[in-house]
């Protein structure tokens, strides 16, 4: 890892801040936090700006495609983020519907998705200090709010798919920006020079 660079969380280290999560307070809001940065690679910025609206249909169902406008990213390009992973769509259901249950008739479509203990919206500033506690608390050491995006796109590149994709899911605008993100991994590099010829 750079000097500097959040950390790339194994699969182990997600399960375990997960698990640690599920003990505390807002737990599946937290939970719902954590999918969303590591199955969905968003910023904490691009979490705080989202709306009940952007998730859920009027119908109530979680929508298959989250629109990111141009005033919720990073560069100001709006881009799509697909909410097809089952364990995101689970985390999210849960905190969806343990919010329309405490909240019933008062629960807003407009509404921030992801409320602070104080019941508003989270700055990016403010949700970068939560994951830094949930991270702290798990004993990850060089974890923050942006390695969920790390994660992710290491994850992707891992699995095969091509840098030019990822480079889209990520909102980049080159691929030579997502290369920094991803994380070489010793024992990927070693496998691939065992399968040369």
């Amino acid at each position: 890892m750079k000097e500097g660079q959040a950390k790339v969380l194994s699969e182990t280290e997600f399960r375990r801040v997960v698990n640690l999560v599920k003990k505390k307070a807002h737990a599946k809001r937290n939970i719902a936090l954590l999918y969303c940065s590591f199955g969905l690679g968003l910023r904490a910025k691009e979490m705080a700006s989202l709306k009940v609206k952007h998730v859920l249909g009027i119908d109530g169902e979680l929508l298959e495609e989250i629109n990111l406008d141009s005033s919720m990213t990073k560069g100001r390009k709006q881009r799509h983020v697909f909410l097809t992973n089952s364990r995101v769509i689970d985390a999210f259901r849960y905190y969806l519907h343990d919010r329309q249950k405490q909240e019933g008739i008062l629960f807003n479509y407009d509404a921030a998705l992801f409320l602070s203990q104080k019941g508003d919206a989270f700055s990016p500033n403010t949700l970068q200090q939560l994951f830094h506690r949930m991270f702290r608390e798990a004993r990850l050491q060089g974890a923050s709010s942006h390695s969920g995006r790390r994660s992710f796109a290491t994850a992707l590149i891992e699995k095969g798919i091509d840098i030019k994709a990822v480079s889209t899911l990520m909102g980049h605008s080159s691929i030579a920006m997502t290369a920094k993100y991803v994380q070489d991994n010793p024992v990927r590099l070693k496998q691939i020079c065992t399968d040369l010829f």
